[in-house]
């Protein structure tokens, strides 16, 4: 990983304005490229982009592999002729500052379907060609996944543990007769997938041409209704009833009482290492298509992973289980030598787990609002940061900077107030990025929340929850032009400009005095 100081904003692509319910992949997020490189940011943060399933949450996909099909832009639709103005008009309101995700499901469906359609009209064209070259060089994962659908829209979307024996044991002649009288609802979804992958990387290139990286999210765990479970079982710790013997959580920290009992299932290591990890050099490689980096979410679970037994009503009966860690990096940096990972190294972290860090050289993450209990040894604050890592006012499982301290004890507050040097409370989250900003460390990363002093009503997720995340989103004409250069101004000051911008810069500053706007 280039060792070059960078900053970073993390903004989910479903936050993005528009006018169809959800943030997408059309003008909008090209904008928000352009944005990010106007203002010599150089990392853009998102979270997984594969397609959700329950309670809306990027890390509960149907798949590891493909993408969410409701981020498909209907206005490049338009463009490819796939819709027409004529197919917009009917468009319900959506709410601006958040996701309603059932209309906004219902109508996105619509439009695939249609845009589906109109291809099957078209015949043989160069847009077929790509198609069929789609298809078949995703077929590792993509047949799979879109039987899987395909199926579960025929058990009304109920999880393939509760399909019938044949569909959830996979026999061979209850799949091939699904694969014949499902052919059209399979072509569907390979269709909208193959509509994802063509937008995504449209956008990916764009983020290249303006020299901004995309750091991507890999959750440790999976879905249990998805695709790659249901395909895979011998993967996974199950049972012969195909339930999990035990299910993924963290124990009782910082968010939870009682700890996040996720109910994903977990892994048989003894298959994965017979195997020599094939499974997982597969997954990474696959998500190194969509981004430049990826920051491995729960890391500490390779080194060992609480294990709570099938049907605990929570996480506070597991043990930890070790994981083949060592074994498994040295065989992923064997396939990607420069192993572009982020190690979230938060929560219950030991030595083994720091060791396993540091032998992969792979930085780790420090999170500002985590530093503020009174003592000043605390290694999440900016004074501690060590020079490889990634440092955050916050994540998307955090309070917003305003909402965290809106929310802070007394004493919490007193400390910030003091390390920070600001009085007034709506100064705490322009503090806050400052502050990280100005820190050794090589990588600066906050939420646009953060940029935007928003509170605690634009959190975006809150752990051990499932109702009321992953809804926020931009409202239209918030990215201005104050606000570019008020960025643009922090990466200057921080020296977090490109190599580029610092040479625009200082030619514009041997010819000019004063407070001007700064050039792009």
């Amino acid at each position: 990983m280039e060792l070059v100081r960078k900053s970073g904003i993390l903004l989910h692509p479903t936050s993005l304005p528009g006018p169809d319910g959800i943030g997408d992949l059309g003008p909008e997020a090209f904008r928000w490229v352009d944005f990010l490189s106007h203002s010599g940011t150089q990392l853009w943060q998102i979270l997984p982009l594969g397609p959700t399933g329950y309670g809306d949450s990027p890390y509960q996909c149907f798949s590891a592999y493909a993408g969410n099909p409701f981020l498909v832009s209907p206005i490049l639709l338009l463009e490819d002729e796939l819709l027409t103005s004529a197919d917009l008009k009917e468009r319900p309101e959506f709410p601006i500052d958040e996701v309603d995700y059932g209309p906004v499901i219902e109508w996105k469906t619509l439009l695939l379907n249609k845009a589906f359609d109109a291809f099957d009209r078209q015949g043989e064209t160069i847009l077929r060609y790509d198609f069929d070259r789609f298809c078949q060089e995703k077929s590792d994962w993509l047949d799979d996944y879109a039987l899987f659908m395909a199926i579960k829209e025929t058990q009304n979307l109920r999880p393939w543990v509760d399909w019938p024996e044949p569909l959830k044991r996979r026999q061979t002649t209850a799949i091939e007769e699904a694969k014949t009288g499902l052919a059209d609802k399979i072509s569907k979804h390979k269709f909208n997938q193959f509509l994802f992958f063509r937008q995504w990387l449209r956008l990916k290139a764009f983020a290249v041409e303006k020299k901004v990286q995309i750091i991507g999210d890999m959750s440790f765990v999976i879905s249990l209704d998805s695709s790659d479970v249901w395909a895979r079982p011998e993967l996974f710790l199950l049972d012969g009833e195909l339930n999990p013997t035990f299910v993924a959580g963290v124990p009782p920290d910082y968010f939870s009482e009682t700890g996040q009992l996720w109910g994903n299932p977990l892994y048989d290591w003894t298959y994965h290492q017979s195997t020599n990890f094939e499974w997982w050099v597969t997954r990474l490689g696959a998500t190194l298509e969509l981004v430049d980096m990826v920051r491995l979410d729960h890391f500490r679970g390779f080194a060992a992973a609480w294990h709570v037994p099938f049907g605990k009503p929570t996480a506070i009966e597991g043990q930890w289980i070790p994981g083949p860690a060592v074994e498994l990096f040295t065989e992923l940096k064997r396939q990607f030598p420069k192993l572009p990972i982020i190690a979230e190294d938060l929560g219950v972290i030991t030595e083994d787990v720091e060791a396993l860090r540091d032998a992969s050289e792979l930085p780790g993450m420090k999170i500002l609002q985590f530093g503020f209990s009174g003592d000043p040894e605390d290694d999440f604050l900016p004074h501690h940061y060590p020079v490889r890592c990634f440092a955050y006012t916050g994540s998307h499982d955090n309070n917003t900077a305003r909402g965290w301290y809106d929310a802070a004890t007394p004493v919490e507050k007193k400390f910030c107030r003091d390390y920070l040097h600001f009085s007034d409370e709506s100064e705490v989250a322009e503090a806050m990025i400052r502050s990280v900003w100005q820190s050794v460390a090589l990588f600066a990363v906050a939420p646009i929340q953060d940029f935007l002093g928003l509170g605690e009503e634009s959190r975006f997720n809150l752990p051990g929850t499932t109702a009321g995340n992953w809804k926020w989103r931009i409202a239209p004409g918030t990215l201005s032009s104050i606000l570019n250069n008020r960025i643009r101004k922090m990466n200057l000051l921080y020296s977090r400009l490109s190599v580029e911008q610092k040479i625009a810069y200082t030619n514009w500053l041997n010819s000019q005095r004063g407070d001007e706007v700064m050039p792009h």
